[in-house]
């Protein structure tokens, strides 16, 4: 099996068509066909099966695929350092729920190598699943989700299954997160019962859609208002315009986010644990160790309050 094969393979998993990957390959339908058939019948494994979705991976396909991206990934850092003539690009991908800390903390990651005009860095914000899947397709190396006592064991079992594991950073409070202009807004505490007018905005979680995983604690609460979103910025927008609100650490980064915004905390006895997930086989990279460091910062933030 060549390198040349499996970045082939890898290929027709990244576009879900044989067509479409031969097409970026500049290679014949035929052609590719034949070298996915050869691969899988070197290793012994489907890789590729076919559904109405056009051509997505078998489950022990995923796995070779993950293999397959890590050896690629490598041969390309070897190549850009010895064979290029310039310095070693550097790179590092996140996935992570909806959460404007971890993108904070990736950016100050960035910051640091501003001077380096040789990089190349991934951040994924998306579905806790998608995230899960990311980091169990080796596509990013970290996922930055949360656990708690409800989620854990649904979690836990879906992580034990990809060969991930789950590394808390640090433990928080639940806060309301919403508008200045909310009138709730100058309430140091508020309940449950306070809330019971205003929309509560929920991250939409696909076809997966369980309670174990949406990014919000509480999430079997019976809500009397509930408004489904998929984009960070519209939820932003339905506080200001309706008066919404959701749930969250408390974290807040006026730096992205505006000043207009302000977490209460939620007069409740539940926390959430925010933490990364990774392949428990692999070692953190140099760039991983940083971003975790960048993150453990709000650590020392949530304790103080300052939000």
């Amino acid at each position: 099996m060549t390198l040349q094969q499996l970045r082939q393979v890898i290929a027709v998993a990244d576009y879900g068509s044989m067509n479409e990957a031969a097409k970026q390959l500049y290679l014949t339908q035929p052609s590719l066909s034949a070298t996915i058939k050869a691969v899988e019948r070197e290793i012994g494994i489907e890789i590729f099966t076919r559904s109405n979705r056009g051509i997505i991976a078998t489950p022990e396909g995923e796995e070779f695929l993950g293999y397959a991206r890590q050896v690629s990934e490598q041969y390309q850092l070897m190549e850009d350092k010895y064979l290029s003539g310039g310095p070693q690009k550097k790179k590092f991908s996140v996935s992570m729920q909806h959460y404007t800390f971890a993108v904070e903390a990736f950016i100050r990651l960035l910051r640091q190598y501003e001077e380096n005009n040789v990089y190349e860095f991934s951040v994924f914000e998306g579905r806790t699943i998608d995230v899960i899947e990311n980091v169990r397709k080796q596509i990013s190396e970290l996922g930055i989700i949360y656990e708690n006592d409800f989620n854990e064991n649904v979690i836990g079992k879906i992580l034990r299954e990809g060969d991930l594991e789950f590394v808390p950073l640090f433990s928080c409070k639940i806060y309301v997160f919403m508008a200045k202009s909310n009138p709730l807004a100058k309430k140091k505490l508020i309940s449950m019962e306070d809330l019971m007018d205003y929309p509560c905005c929920t991250f939409d979680q696909g076809e997966r859609n369980s309670f174990y995983f949406a990014e919000e604690v509480l999430s079997t609460y019976d809500y009397k208002k509930f408004i489904k979103v998929n984009d960070r910025a519209t939820i932003l927008n339905l506080m200001v315009g309706l008066n919404g609100y959701t749930l969250c650490s408390g974290i807040i980064c006026q730096e992205l986010n505006g000043p207009e915004y302000i977490a209460i905390p939620l007069d409740t006895e539940e926390t959430m644990r925010i933490g990364y997930i990774k392949n428990k086989k692999m070692h953190l990279s140099e760039l991983g160790k940083k971003y975790v460091e960048e993150l453990k910062k709000y650590k020392v933030q949530e304790e103080t309050d300052s939000i």
